[in-house]
């Protein structure tokens, strides 16, 4: 069989995926869903239901966004992405996928957690707590152009997705917000090739009639 990835283009998770798969040059059938749509067949190869999952030839299934971004470097890493301290890229990355993540969701999808919110309201505690992260990432970036120094590494890959979902949230706050090294740094992974190719738009993906 050949490789098949489920990936919902908007979602940081599969953004860093793709960008892994992308790089390594792997082949893949792509399926563009969207969340309030499952396919059974990603819901029985992975029943939590998240993207992105990538069925490899084999038939082995990644359904965790940062395996799948390690398999793909494991396969081919002609940036040299996985060439920097793993124990500080660990930590970064926790951090984001922990704590960061934890107050963005509740930040942007107020009314998610808060019944007393209406949807579309942002919750500006959650906000605050959030900063606390991102200031770490102002003071790296004020002296280098990269999460851990001079070179590009998987840090900035797994993490940027994220904060451009942040910088998003409130777009004018964010453009005004004292985090002027962070906000460059955001705008040239934005604006790079590399995150453009993996944006584009991709019909849905519908099953075969039987």
């Amino acid at each position: 069989m050949s490789a098949v990835l489920y990936s919902f283009r908007r979602c940081p998770y599969a953004m860093r995926g793709r960008m892994g798969l992308k790089v390594s040059g792997l082949s893949y059938e792509h399926r563009e869903i969207i969340l309030r749509d499952k396919p059974a067949h990603m819901l029985e190869v992975s029943p939590k239901g998240t993207v992105p999952v990538f069925i490899t030839d084999d038939g082995t299934v990644i359904d965790e966004s940062l395996d799948l971004l390690n398999f793909a470097l494991a396969h081919h890493d002609p940036l040299g992405w996985l060439d920097c301290d793993q124990d500080t890229v660990n930590t970064l990355i926790s951090e984001n996928d922990g704590p960061f993540k934890h107050h963005l969701d509740r930040y942007k999808y107020a009314s998610r957690y808060d019944e007393n919110a209406e949807r579309g309201d942002t919750d500006l505690t959650h906000r605050a707590k959030a900063e606390v992260t991102i200031r770490g990432y102002e003071e790296r970036l004020a002296t280098a152009p990269f999460l851990m120094g001079q070179k590009q590494t998987i840090a900035d890959i797994a993490i940027f997705p994220f904060m451009r979902q942040f910088a998003n949230t409130d777009s004018n706050w964010w453009n005004d917000a004292p985090y002027s090294s962070t906000r460059a740094w955001l705008n040239r992974h934005m604006e790079s090739d590399l995150f453009k190719s993996i944006m584009t738009k991709y019909p849905l993906w519908s099953p075969a009639p039987i």
